[in-house]
């Protein structure tokens, strides 16, 4: 357990119990998940989320913004639909932003970018990624988002028409319209100790990168019937 804690320190307990059930049947240890849970309550050792709130959409602009034509839809394959959104990290020197595209049919992160600004240029690099990563690469997708400023940029826009990605967007500034982004964000931010003032931005481009490999190929999702990301999205499992 102490292991798979430093590998994931906020990690939910299902999920911690999750990853240390196959050595405590090994060890031929009876020690169940609601023992677990009694144990984590004893010693205080629950995770409690930090709510914070730093505006990262900019909506009021006179670029074209796109009908939301995810809603009601079910998916029911990889690459399908993407969802997009951005959050910041506050730093020492200085908040970073960080963008990220989720695959909603797997929750796999398919794309990031970090950078110290939010101008679409720096923020683009999390589609590029999730493009250069698709498989086939000529699948149709869906890439679903608030309505920023960034998202609604012709660079953006250009990128999507020459790579069959159609731009599907919130309506009414309703936060349940982009609710699965959202939530990623704060997985990230809290599960992996990026919700503190971090002490560079030297740290924040490191921090990143492992926080999202963690995520996708070591962190059990209950949406997943306890598979990881990385799993799902490769293998196509059911998710249902």
């Amino acid at each position: 357990m102490d292991r798979e804690r430093k590998l994931l320190p906020r990690l939910g307990t299902r999920k911690m119990y999750h990853l240390i059930k196959p050595t405590l049947e090994e060890l031929q240890l009876k020690f169940g998940r609601d023992k677990l849970f009694e144990l984590i309550r004893y010693y205080d050792l629950q995770i409690k989320p930090k709510r914070r709130y730093v505006q990262t959409t900019m909506s009021k602009h006179w670029l074209r913004k796109w009908p939301n034509i995810i809603k009601n839809r079910s998916v029911i394959r990889p690459d399908e639909v993407w969802v997009s959104d951005i959050t910041y990290l506050k730093t020492e020197q200085g908040n970073c932003y960080l963008n990220m595209i989720t695959d909603t049919y797997s929750r796999k992160i398919v794309g990031y970018a970090v950078a110290d600004n939010m101008e679409t240029e720096s923020m683009i690099g999390a589609l590029k990624m999730a493009i250069k990563q698709r498989t086939p690469n000529s699948v149709a997708t869906i890439h679903h988002s608030d309505r920023g400023l960034q998202y609604c940029s012709k660079e953006y826009e250009s990128l999507t028409k020459t790579t069959n990605i159609r731009l599907s967007m919130t309506e009414n500034g309703d936060p349940y319209e982009n609710a699965l982004a959202e939530r990623m964000n704060r997985t990230i931010k809290e599960e992996f100790g990026m919700d503190r003032v971090l002490k560079s931005k030297e740290q924040v481009n490191q921090l990143v990168p492992e926080s999202v490999a963690l995520y996708n190929q070591k962190r059990p999702h209950l949406a997943l019937n306890m598979k990881t990301p990385e799993q799902v999205y490769k293998t196509k499992i059911p998710v249902t």
